[in-house]
């Protein structure tokens, strides 16, 4: 904690500063929940970063598996098909984008590939145009991958999102770093469509029953506003197009930042 020495925490914690550093250094295996509230605590957590230090201090025997590649659901796939007006995703736990419906598709239709949030973000120059408050983006995104990375320490594609972005993108792994974790929720966002022009955006996030790594984004836009009207231009030009039913997305692991 900036401000505080380890002696600091230690003391405020209740613990030993030995102790401490070997939690701090993951030498120290199985810290008592009381333990790890107490430090919690002394470094002044909010609820979400505290879940997730209670996650990362669980026994290897108590985490989650790594679930790896797993299908959409046929269900959830012709429920974002219905949804001709609003846009809808599925993501894996690294921000794979297993399944989008059209207008999900066409909404992301300037970056090189509809693949995986953070790629989009940090390793494609469609993001810094797309996204409009791009900072707030950038830590979201490494936020909701470092609290993925939580629930699922030994999750394989993680790791290879988090080490081929760290290489691929400074401001990633400088962002990876800070240790901030964020769960995606809801919120609103400001994006640039090449097409069409500024959008005003609320979101939310749901889990999806039965398959808990992933999650169902939705965007919706005020009706009768600029944003709506918008949404159905995109809409049209993707029915013209013929692309009407929710497809799904292969992760792709090939990271490299584009040069403008």
């Amino acid at each position: 904690m900036p401000g505080l020495r380890r002696e600091e925490v230690a003391l405020l914690a209740g613990v030993s500063s030995d102790y401490y550093i070997r939690l701090e250094q993951g030498r120290e295996n199985s810290p008592s929940p009381q333990v790890v509230a107490a430090v919690a605590q002394a470094l002044k957590l909010d609820a979400e970063a505290t879940d997730h230090i209670n996650r990362l201090c669980l026994a290897a025997s108590q985490r989650p598996h790594d679930v790896g590649a797993v299908d959409v659901s046929r269900q959830l796939l012709r429920l974002m098909d219905g949804w001709e007006h609003t846009p809808a995703f599925v993501l894996g736990p690294a921000l794979d984008v297993l399944a989008g419906n059209a207008l999900a598709t066409a909404l992301h239709s300037g970056f090189d590939r509809f693949d995986n949030l953070a790629r989009m973000v940090f390793a494609d120059p469609a993001g810094r145009e797309f996204y409009q408050e791009w900072e707030r983006a950038a830590h979201s995104t490494v936020a909701e991958i470092r609290a993925a990375f939580g629930r699922d320490p030994e999750s394989a594609r993680i790791a290879e999102v988090v080490a081929e972005l760290s290489a691929a993108s400074e401001e990633f792994a400088g962002i990876w770093r800070l240790h901030e974790v964020k769960s995606k929720t809801q919120e609103g966002k400001h994006l640039r469509h090449p097409q069409v022009g500024d959008l005003h955006i609320e979101f939310a996030a749901f889990t999806v029953n039965g398959a808990p790594h992933q999650q169902l984004v939705v965007y919706q836009a005020e009706p009768a506003s600029p944003t709506a009207a918008a949404f159905e231009t995109l809409r049209t030009t993707a029915t013209a197009a013929g692309s009407r039913q929710a497809r799904t997305v292969m992760p792709v692991t090939d990271f490299a930042v584009h040069e403008n």
